[in-house]
């Protein structure tokens, strides 16, 4: 966009388009039976968050975009925890309590319990965006957050508490406005690196307040300097060093928002996918040697089928039609479709929105955290998009946009097409709010996929998968030796019967998120595996032949040791 003007016009223009797509969307999934059921048990689990974004009315920027969580386990115990990230007190604004960052430890039987003050973890920046990872290779998962402000990493100590270790490990990237952050093993070297994406050069100093209709609204991201993303080399010892100039990274401004780490092009090595609000996206492969070349233009990611840009918001992997290759969806703005990437092979992806009916559902509304999730382990993997308007006040000017709005919930037919099931799938979907980030766990360990999602200005959503489903599945949480201790990176094939399922590692996701580094894969009516591959990141394979389902399966590089809990 160049104004927001330009960019409610847009998205008013297409109000018709989106209405007959929401009207088509719905006949096609009447009276289709829907195996997925989401329940909506925020009440039942203690938690207590509500999320600020720091405003009192003057309407900065920062304020639309924050902000992700964490879906990590960060006391080893098994069970996966919430990291809640939050805003801050903006310029203007006067708070009676500090908000920060807040983490709930997993107690089993949808209980969670706040532990923020004992963990260290209570951070009162202006937060963005999250990853863990274990970068020191000592067993536990460290968590990197990326602000409005300085950046902060925190070392887990392995007994339930984190230290600030930024300034000796030299990753507070200054005073800038973030977004996404994952870690990845760029170089191969059995360390873990750290790319950290920014937004836009926004400060108070020159904070602007447009108008439409009379109406005050917050500014977009062409009313600011793009920035450059930063990429930090790990040394092995404690701290990184800042290779954006050598590697190629710093070459290219733009205004990242949610972002991921992938190898799309199966050549080994990890490359990065940004996802830039309002301009091409970011597809930087992986030349090895630690430089970097953006070709997001010539592999068909930067823009969607019509060649324009998107105003981009999260980004997420997977290989939804199970042909070997990873396939990119990116959340966008409203008046545009999410868009879904096939990867064709030989560095190439295709917009396949149209094709799958993966885009009519999204027009109406502005999509943030999204992921691919096997939700009723029947083999495939559907799309889940967290919603919400960047404007507070956007129904007194568009009568089509809704701030506080329902999620949407694509299910995979298994043959290359989605149906939009956002209002057969239990009454997790029924809640309407302003969603931003999104992340998927199994939180209960009962061999399916559950849902968090966190909301503007309010409590979060917890949904828990109720699939009445007896599909078999099949969870693999990887341990590396050679290589980085998490296995980020790594690239797992399943085999059962002549279902072949892909999935990678990933530190870092979606919109400004973190989740997922335990694998899953849905195995439908399938009892058995004939085989589980391992292609860690350093070039070792591991291979494990008949594998039994419906466990958590633990491999170590080397194929040492391997364990299995029911």
């Amino acid at each position: 966009m160049t104004t927001p003007l330009h960019y409610e016009r847009r998205s008013s223009s297409r109000s018709v388009i989106a209405l007959l797509a929401t009207v088509l969307s719905i006949l096609s999934g009447a009276g289709a039976k829907v195996p997925i059921q989401l329940t909506d048990v925020t009440k039942k689990t203690g938690i207590k968050f509500v999320h600020t974004d720091g405003g009192s009315g003057r309407r900065y920027i920062v304020e639309t975009v924050c902000c992700g969580l964490a879906l990590f386990d960060y006391d080893g115990d098994g069970d996966v925890d919430i990291y809640f990230l939050n805003g801050a007190p903006l310029k203007g604004t006067k708070a009676k309590t500090q908000p920060k960052n807040t983490l709930y430890r997993n107690d089993g039987n949808w209980k969670f319990t706040d532990v923020t003050d004992r963990s260290g973890l209570g951070d009162k920046g202006f937060a963005l965006g999250v990853c863990a990872a274990d970068y020191d290779n000592d067993g536990d998962q460290d968590v990197y957050l990326n602000n409005f402000g300085a950046n902060v990493l925190y070392r887990n100590n392995g007994d339930g508490t984190f230290a600030d270790v930024t300034k000796e490990a030299k990753v507070g990237n200054g005073l800038k406005v973030g977004a996404g952050a994952c870690f990845l093993d760029m170089d191969k070297d059995g360390d873990l690196d750290l790319y950290v994406s920014n937004y836009v050069d926004f400060n108070y100093g020159n904070h602007i307040r447009p108008t439409i209709g009379g109406f005050p609204v917050y500014a977009g991201p062409k009313e600011y300097k793009s920035m450059r993303d930063t990429l930090y080399r790990n040394n092995g010892d404690g701290t990184f060093s800042d290779v954006s100039n050598a590697s190629g990274i710093a070459h290219r401004p733009g205004a990242g928002m949610g972002m991921v780490c992938a190898d799309y092009d199966n050549d080994g090595d990890t490359d990065i996918f940004v996802a830039n609000d309002d301009q091409g996206n970011f597809l930087f492969r992986n030349e090895g040697s630690g430089k970097f070349k953006e070709v997001g233009l010539e592999a068909g990611f930067a823009y969607d089928v019509n060649g324009e840009n998107e105003s981009s918001m999260g980004v997420a992997c997977g290989d939804y039609d199970s042909d070997g290759r990873l396939d990119f969806h990116v959340t966008n703005y409203q008046g545009e479709t999410a868009t879904l990437y096939r990867n064709l092979g030989k560095g190439v992806f295709e917009d396949a929105t149209a094709t799958t009916a993966a885009g009519p559902p999204t027009l109406r509304y502005v999509t943030w955290g999204n992921g691919f999730v096997d939700f009723d382990n029947d083999g495939d993997r559907d799309i889940f998009m967290a919603c919400g308007h960047v404007q507070d006040n956007v129904e007194k000017y568009d009568d089509t946009g809704r701030y506080r709005a329902g999620n949407v919930l694509l299910m995979n037919t298994g043959k290359s097409k989605f149906v939009n099931v956002s209002d057969k799938c239990g009454n997790g979907l029924a809640v309407r709010l302003s969603s931003r980030g999104a992340a998927f766990d199994d939180l209960d360990n009962d061999g399916d996929i559950d849902v968090v999602i966190l909301n503007s200005r309010r409590e979060p959503t917890i949904l828990r998968n109720d699939s009445p489903t007896k599909n078999h599945w099949l969870q693999i949480r990887l341990k590396g030796v050679k290589t980085n201790r998490d296995g980020v990176g790594a690239r797992v094939k399943v085999v059962s019967g002549k279902l072949t399922q892909i999935d990678e590692v990933h530190s870092g996701r979606g919109y400004q998120s973190h989740y997922g580094m335990r694998m899953h894969f849905g195995l439908g009516k399938l009892d058995k595996i004939d085989r589980v591959e391992v292609r860690w990141i350093g070039g070792g394979v591991d291979v494990m032949k008949n594998v039994r389902v419906d466990q958590l399966l633990k491999i170590t590089e080397g194929g040492s040791k391997v364990s299995a809990r029911r």
